[in-house]
């Protein structure tokens, strides 16, 4: 999977981070969506996101989400509703702001197949044996286009990018 060093990430496209300290560079506590607010705001986008000086909207409760239900409840909530909500605001927004989901344990629950570039998301008890595939129910198996979101030079990734979602 190619890296991303640049800081595009922070003003554009839909990311996934677990990096605290790619967290503070783009939103205060106070500033994070919760997961249901991003839901809501479906039906009517701010004007301005509230991270970043209106540059980003950061969520956070995916994690606990995915924990919660079921891997088949969460495949299916991930291609109908998160998808469909994601897809809603890059539309509203015309890839002008980033869409970011805070995964504070996203770097021992996101598995990426290096062979291949396929993305899993490792299930919490009950289902601690199971994954979700992340890669064909977000980004539609465009493999080519996620990348890994690296600080600084050599450091280990702070998280995935993905450009747009189609």
């Amino acid at each position: 999977m190619k890296q991303l060093l640049d800081t595009v990430w922070q003003r554009r496209g839909i990311s996934w981070i677990w990096d605290h300290e790619a967290l503070y560079k783009i939103a205060m506590p106070g500033e994070v969506l919760s997961l249901r607010q991003l839901l809501r705001c479906e039906r009517h986008w701010p004007d301005d996101p509230p991270s970043n000086n209106g540059r980003t909207m950061v969520v956070a409760g995916l994690d606990a989400y995915l924990d919660l239900v079921s891997p088949n409840e969460a495949d299916t909530w991930l291609s109908d509703e998160l998808k469909h909500v994601i897809l809603a605001f890059q539309d509203n927004y015309q890839g002008d702001v980033a869409l970011i989901f805070w995964l504070p344990n996203g770097q021992r629950r996101i598995r990426i197949e290096t062979a291949s570039d396929a993305v899993a998301w490792r299930c919490g008890a009950p289902h601690g044996d199971r994954e979700i595939d992340f890669g064909r129910l977000l980004w539609g198996e465009a493999r080519e286009y996620p990348q890994q979101i690296v600080l600084t030079e050599g450091a280990r990734p702070a998280g995935l990018f993905h450009l747009r979602i189609t």
